[in-house]
């Protein structure tokens, strides 16, 4: 019996809904530039949409269950009648392809961080087969080996004037603590020149500010060639860029952290001052325990150069409690360096015991009440010192990428500094002064509220 004709691009509406990181993201919008090529008709909500792409987070505990409850929902939609084909993608799927087939038949189709490309066809519209074979039985899936270049297709899902870049791919540390190696493969960069293509052509489409993301930005061209780190190079070529305002580099390993790069750094004007080092913590025990190494000392020595290097220079961190071993005592050191230490922004996580990391062997032996009250104890103390590094900004004036009005009033617009990153940081909120979303504008800080500054616009930056 002849198969029917799948049904015209032009007719099918998609909808995604995209969890996790910033690297995340960028899969999404290149499955959004594929669906886009394709003829899609991409919508922004669920409720007006044929299909909906879920694309998963699979890194710790709380993003799966966020994952599978978010499947769930859509899979609801789907009994009612709202959608006609659900399909599932991302790192979840890599991970889990055949317990997440086996317990959720209601899914139409799967996608793997490998299989980006067939989204069309797993949405009905496309050449290829609608489904995904079976995953092979026997032994732990495959970790991913794609990488994308400047010629594959891409659909922003930010606000036009900023995009996130995927520098490179996987990872080639072995924190005990990350399960990402066994889902996304080992470190693999992209050329410098493609790196450079995709952002040149995404200036020439209106972006002004772009965010370099991967697992750890800082070994960066490690993998090609010549074995150099090529982070620093990439950003003298990407700061020849005439149509970008900032540049910013998320996601670096503070063992790679070198004088090369501070320089670059502090000496590129498109480069804003914003360091982002994720350091997990400070007892040495600990860190060994993550094999991270490190200790307080050797932070706070690294710390003490870049604001040397970079005066004015914005620090974000993550911190991790709870660890398998970590003592009270171990803890109280960690606490005592957030003290010293005088960081910008930082996000605290508690341990999750993942399948498939090092750390899983050991007994997950801190209570998850004691997980939680030494993350409370250490967003209170880290919160002090936010709140006392913001009060430092009243009174300065400051370049704002103005990013429209308030989602709970019209009466104030928003926007960042150089200072503050999308999503993770707060913002600045703008009660006095006009100008249209993705301009900069000159602002005088005359407040704080929270996480976020308060100004006023004075004018065009």
């Amino acid at each position: 019996m002849t198969k029917p004709a799948p049904p015209p691009a032009a007719s099918v509406r998609v909808a995604f809904l995209s969890l996790g990181c910033a690297k995340n993201l960028v899969d999404t919008e290149v499955m959004l530039g594929h669906l886009d090529r394709a003829g899609a008709v991409l919508v922004r909500e669920p409720a007006g949409a044929d299909v909906v792409v879920v694309n998963t987070c699979g890194f710790i505990e709380a993003a799966r269950e966020e994952s599978v409850r978010t499947i769930l929902e859509a899979v609801e939609l789907k009994a009612s009648g709202a959608i006609r084909r659900l399909v599932v993608a991302g790192c979840l799927v890599q991970r889990y392809a055949a317990e997440l087939r086996e317990s959720l038949p209601e899914v139409d189709a799967w996608i793997g961080l490998d299989e980006l490309s067939s989204v069309p066809a797993r949405v009905g519209i496309g050449p290829g087969p609608r489904e995904t074979a079976a995953p092979a039985a026997g032994g732990p899936p495959a970790p991913s080996s794609y990488l994308l270049d400047h010629e594959t297709p891409r659909r922003l899902a930010t606000p036009p004037w900023t995009a996130f870049v995927k520098v490179a791919e996987g990872c080639d540390h072995v924190c005990a603590f990350c399960a990402i190696p066994a889902i996304r493969g080992r470190f693999r960069s992209r050329p410098v020149a493609d790196v450079v293509a995709e952002v040149s052509h995404l200036a020439a489409g209106g972006v002004r500010e772009i965010h370099l993301v991967s697992q750890d930005t800082s070994r960066y061209g490690r993998d090609l060639d010549r074995g150099e780190r090529l982070l620093a190079p990439l950003l003298e070529a990407l700061d020849g860029v005439e149509a970008l305002r900032w540049i910013r580099v998320l996601y670096l390993h503070p063992s790679a952290v070198g004088e090369d790069l501070l320089d670059a750094m502090a000496r590129l004007p498109r480069v804003v001052p914003y360091l982002d080092v994720p350091l997990q913590h400070a007892h040495p025990a600990t860190l060994r325990r993550m094999g991270r190494g490190g200790s307080a000392e050797t932070h706070l020595a690294l710390l003490a150069r870049a604001r040397r290097a970079i005066p004015g220079a914005a620090i974000r961190t993550a911190f991790l409690v709870g660890f398998p071993g970590e003592t009270e005592a171990e803890f109280e050191e960690l606490l005592r360096f957030v003290e010293e230490a005088w960081i910008d922004h930082a996000g605290v996580f508690a341990y999750s015991h993942e399948e498939g990391t090092p750390a899983f062997s050991a007994a997950d032996d801190v209570p998850v009440e004691v997980k939680e009250e030494r993350r409370a104890r250490l967003l209170e103390a880290q919160q002090r010192i936010a709140f006392r590094a913001l009060e430092r900004q009243v009174g300065r004036r400051v370049e704002v990428l103005v990013e429209g009005a308030h989602p709970e009033t019209d009466h104030l617009l928003v926007g960042r500094t150089a200072l503050q990153a999308p999503d993770v940081d707060g913002q600045v909120l703008l009660n006095d002064g006009a100008a249209r979303p993705g301009e900069f504008a000159r602002v005088e800080i005359t407040g704080t509220a929270g996480y976020d500054l308060v100004g006023r616009i004075l004018g065009a930056s």
